[in-house]
């Protein structure tokens, strides 16, 4: 019971009809993307970052928590941190400010949790990322199981549970590399 869609329109939608809630499960220690390429190299180089790629995403974010929806995510990430994750601390700056709550929570705390990224959607609706062997975002697996989607909330509810918030986090790793 699942149903396959490639990246684009059908996928974006999804973040446009959600009513309530929208979780994601990241557990990548990278992710490839062209539209932010570039501010990553910025990042890395220690040059100001162009955050022009970003815009629509935080207007997205922001449109829904004005409207009272709710973005939420939790970070799966191996330390020390990849300059990936480094620049995903630095970008959650952003979208927490735009109304998304991002939390981060250390691999070796996530043993029992899935290996593969997922949104839910209202706490009902589960879309299980695919990704290709670099990294790259080949599309995804919408499933109508309900058994899967109770474990699925079960899983979002333990990591949001343990994982901690953003500037917490920021500021420990922070601390950690001084």
């Amino acid at each position: 019971m699942s149903r396959l869609i490639p990246p684009g329109a059908e996928f974006s939608e999804l973040f446009r009809t959600f009513e309530h809630t929208a979780f994601r499960l990241e557990t990548l220690d990278e992710y490839k993307s062209a539209n932010e390429a570039t501010a990553l190299r910025q990042f890395v180089a220690g040059e100001p970052v162009d955050m022009a790629w970003f815009h629509n995403w935080l207007t997205m974010i922001r449109d829904a928590t004005a409207e009272g929806r709710r973005f939420t995510r939790v970070r799966v990430v191996t330390t020390p941190l990849t300059d990936y994750s480094r620049f995903g601390v630095f970008c959650s700056k952003y979208t927490n400010e735009a109304g998304e709550e991002i939390r981060y929570l250390a691999r070796n705390d996530a043993a029992d949790l899935p290996n593969y990224d997922y949104w839910l959607f209202d706490s009902r609706k589960l879309v299980k990322m695919h990704f290709d062997e670099c990294e790259n975002f080949t599309g995804a697996e919408v499933i109508d199981d309900p058994a899967v989607i109770v474990q699925h909330n079960y899983w979002r509810d333990a990591a949001w549970h343990r994982a901690m918030r953003r500037d917490e986090f920021a500021t420990e790793e922070n601390h950690r590399n001084h």
